[in-house]
């Protein structure tokens, strides 16, 4: 159980010795209950300290690691039900499938399209986690020629969806070192594969219909050795991964039960039409699941399944933003457009964005809102118009242009007056509601205009 900041406090020293860097224990203990401090920043700690506030401080949940180097997937390690009370750390790990009875082109293109997965949003890079390779031939010796090429052309982790252990141990033995998920494992295979995951190092996926057996069969998994652990309680229906899923996060916290501190896996069946499959991943990133896999996938599905975790799984109290000050798209000069607004990410790369699309190079002066989208932060009291005007003046944009005009998201236009004010002989121009409207504003307004 996590301890209070007054249980932790009665375990300090208590003596306001201040090394730790806060004025007192209780401020320090408050620090530590949060979890945003360390203890070892407290030079008289007690052992005793030590081994309550490290058992209080181990996650609910294993952290679980598969494959290795910087395509490694770690999962685990959450400490919350509900995204607001914390944060979710460690992202659904989203594994696409590719069939080991496929041609040799169509398995290696494939392959490739998996790999070739990512794209930039909102300053992250976003990325397809695993290559799942799903047993279709029945042939072990195919099976794992298929799981060489994988590991031969792939720096993703892969995951072996097999529910035969011998298939998943002649794959297992020529990828080896590279790590990965054996995905398979019954109440009646369990045993085969832990022998396999544990003198392998490899992570291992076990599944039940029943939660209770689910528990059952994870203790006696880790007891034969295997380190890395999910679990995955099968679905019918969007109702049972709903309730599955979320009864196994609830028991985790609740560290009542053992054989369930483990994130979870969820396997979308195969011949589902893809749209229902899309929205069930949705569901699973939504709702718990450490680890996805999609046996059957479009390439349609993957850049709003990618944006949707990527949402999720930001802080929602450490807002995405950029620093505030004067940014450059394309190569602008003393004659291109200025255009305002606030550190909120996600903004600012819609923005530089579609004036990039626009073809006309431009300056974007960037004001600091805390993070804030415009009219958040206009409703917020971050975004008027006198401290937008003073900001601008601030930024040093005059130094860089001949004009004196500067554009205005066209949802905050009732600033217009104060920044005029604000910024003596400078012309305030009403820019589009949307950025996607920025290209047909420049055609219409900005080059008439020069």
């Amino acid at each position: 159980m996590a301890l209070t900041g007054l249980q932790i406090y009665k375990l300090l020293p208590q003596t306001n010795c201040k090394e730790c860097g806060f004025p007192t224990c209780l401020a320090f203990a408050m620090k530590l209950a949060a979890k945003q401090v360390s203890l070892d920043l407290c030079p008289d700690a007690s052992d005793e300290a030590k081994a309550a506030l490290g058992a209080a401080s181990v996650p609910p949940i294993k952290k679980v690691s598969i494959g290795s180097g910087n395509h490694r997937v770690e999962l685990g390690e959450e400490v919350v039900l509900f995204r607001h009370d914390k944060t979710f750390y460690n992202e659904t790990a989203l594994a696409l499938g590719v069939a080991d009875d496929l041609p040799d082109e169509e398995f290696q293109r494939t392959v490739k399209t998996i790999n070739d997965a990512n794209f930039e949003r909102a300053g992250e890079n976003i990325a397809v986690s695993m290559v799942a390779l799903i047993d279709k031939s029945g042939d072990a010796a195919a099976f794992a020629a298929r799981a060489k090429t994988v590991k031969d052309t792939s720096p993703l982790p892969i995951a072996l969806v097999t529910e035969d252990p011998s298939r998943a141990a002649a794959a297992v033995e020529v990828t080896g070192e590279a790590g990965g998920v054996l995905c398979g494992a019954t109440a009646e295979t369990a045993a085969d594969f832990a022998e396999i995951a544990a003198s392998n190092k490899w992570a291992m996926v076990i599944k039940s219909n029943s939660l209770e057996e689910l528990g059952e069969l994870a203790e006696k998994t880790t007891a034969a050795g295997v380190k890395d652990l999910l679990i995955d309680p099968g679905f019918k229906t969007q109702a049972d991964i709903l309730h599955n899923q979320t009864q196994i996060r609830r028991i985790a916290l609740d560290r009542k039960e053992k054989g369930y501190g483990y994130p979870s896996a969820l396997s979308i069946q195969e011949g589902i039409d893809p749209y229902q499959a899309a929205l069930l991943v949705s569901l699973g990133v939504t709702k718990y699941a450490g680890l996805v896999i999609l046996p059957e996938w479009h390439n349609w599905q993957f850049l709003p399944l990618l944006t949707l975790r990527q949402n999720i799984y930001t802080d929602p109290q450490k807002p995405l933003q950029v620093d505030g000050g004067i940014y450059s798209v394309g190569e602008p000069n003393e004659n291109s457009p200025v255009y305002i607004s606030t550190n909120f990410s996600l903004t600012y790369f819609m923005l530089s964005s579609e004036i990039d699309g626009s073809g006309e190079a431009a300056h974007i002066v960037i004001i600091d809102a805390e993070g804030m989208s415009v009219l958040t932060a206009w409703s917020a009291g971050k975004f008027g118009g006198e401290q937008v005007g003073k900001a601008v003046l601030a930024s040093g944009i005059a130094d860089k242009i001949k004009h004196r005009h500067v554009i205005i998201p066209g949802y905050v236009a009732v600033i217009k007056g104060e920044m005029e004010d604000a910024m003596k002989g400078w012309d305030i121009m009403v820019g589009p509601q949307e950025a996607s409207d920025i290209p047909a504003y420049v055609k219409d307004v900005w080059l008439p205009l020069k």
